[in-house]
C-alpha cells in the first residue's frame, strides 16, 4: 500500500468537511464521530467527489477511543494534519458531557496527535466566539486551564458543577480552555516542527443552527446575527478560509493563536446594540 500524508478530521459536520475539502486533496483522510452514520454520510460525499476519506466510530470524551483513531490513521502513512471539528452544543448536552467532551476530549485530542504529527505538520481545532463572552479569568486560572495535567483537568476548582451556572456558562468554560489549551500545546507541536491554531467561529448555518433557530433560544441567536455588523450569519466555507491560511506555507509563522470568525458579534456584544443592558 502506498503511503499517504493523512489527515485526522473530528466531528462529521459541515465546518470539518468544508476544511478537508479545502485542504484535503491527495491524502488520506480519516474522519471520526462518536455518530458512525454521521461520518459515512460525509465520507460518502466527498469520495464521491474524489477524495479519500475513511469513516471511523470516535468517541471524543475517551482516551482509548482517541488512540484508536490515531492508530488507524497511522496504518496509512505519517499524521500531517489535524481538523478538530468534535463537539456538543449547550442545547445538546449536559454540563458533565459538555466539560468530558469538549473540555476535557479536546485535551486529550491535541496532546495524543501532538505525541505523532509529522514535521511541517498542523492542527486547526474549533472552539467558538462563546469562549470570549464571559468574564475575564484570573492569570491562574487561564494558566490552569492552560497546562494542568489532562487527566486532572476535570478537577479543577473553576469546573466543580457548584460553579457552574448553566450549560452555556459549561460550554463558555470550556471554548475558552480549548484556546488556553491550544497556546500551550503549541509550544509542545513547535518542537516536533508543527504548527497548532484555533478558530472561534460565532453563529455558522449548519443543520445544527438551523435547529437553533427554531428551538426556543432562536429568537436570541436571529438576534444576533441581525445586529452585528456583517448583519448575516456565517458560513462553513467562510471558516474553511481561515483555515486554508493557517494550514498552508502562508501560516508558516502563526501557531497558538486564535482566530475569531463571528461577523463582529463579539464586538457588537462589549461595544454595540448586542451589549448586555447593565
Amino acid at each position: 500500500m502506498r503511503k499517504k500524508e493523512v489527515m485526522i478530521v473530528t466531528g462529521a459536520g459541515q465546518i470539518s468537511m468544508a476544511i478537508a475539502r479545502r485542504v484535503g486533496y491527495g491524502k488520506k483522510i480519516v474522519m471520526g464521530d462518536k455518530n458512525i452514520e454521521n461520518a459515512k454520510t460525509i465520507a460518502e460525499i466527498m469520495n464521491n467527489a474524489g477524495f479519500d476519506v475513511e469513516p471511523v466510530e470516535m468517541d471524543l470524551s475517551s482516551r482509548e477511543s482517541i488512540k484508536n483513531l490515531i492508530a488507524k490513521a497511522q496504518e496509512y502513512g505519517e499524521i500531517k494534519m489535524l481538523v478538530n471539528g468534535a463537539g456538543v452544543s449547550p442545547s445538546q448536552a449536559p454540563i458533565e458531557a459538555i466539560l468530558k467532551v469538549d473540555l476535557y476530549g479536546t485535551a486529550v485530542l491535541l496532546e495524543e496527535v501532538g505525541k505523532v504529527i509529522a514535521e511541517g505538520g498542523c492542527g486547526v481545532t474549533i472552539s467558538s466566539q462563546s469562549g470570549w463572552r464571559m468574564p475575564q479569568l484570573s492569570a491562574e486560572e487561564d494558566a490552569a486551564l492552560a497546562t494542568t495535567p489532562t487527566e486532572e483537568l476535570l478537577n479543577l476548582e473553576i469546573l466543580q458543577p457548584e460553579h457552574i451556572k448553566d450549560t452555556l456558562h459549561a460550554y463558555q468554560l470550556a471554548k475558552r480552555c480549548n484556546e488556553k489549551r491550544v497556546m500551550a500545546q503549541s509550544v509542545v507541536w513547535g518542537k516536533r516542527g508543527a504548527r497548532l491554531n484555533d478558530i472561534a467561529p460565532g453563529i455558522i448555518v449548519t443543520p445544527l443552527a438551523v435547529d437553533e433557530f427554531n428551538g426556543p433560544r432562536g429568537d436570541f441567536y436571529k438576534n444576533m446575527f441581525a445586529k452585528c455588523p456583517a448583519g448575516r450569519p456565517g458560513t462553513a466555507d467562510e471558516v474553511a478560509n481561515v483555515a486554508e491560511l493557517l494550514m498552508s506555507e502562508k501560516g508558516a509563522f502563526i501557531t497558538g493563536s486564535t482566530f475569531l470568525i463571528d461577523g463582529g458579534a463579539t464586538s457588537s456584544y462589549y461595544y454595540g446594540p448586542l451589549k448586555p443592558e447593565a
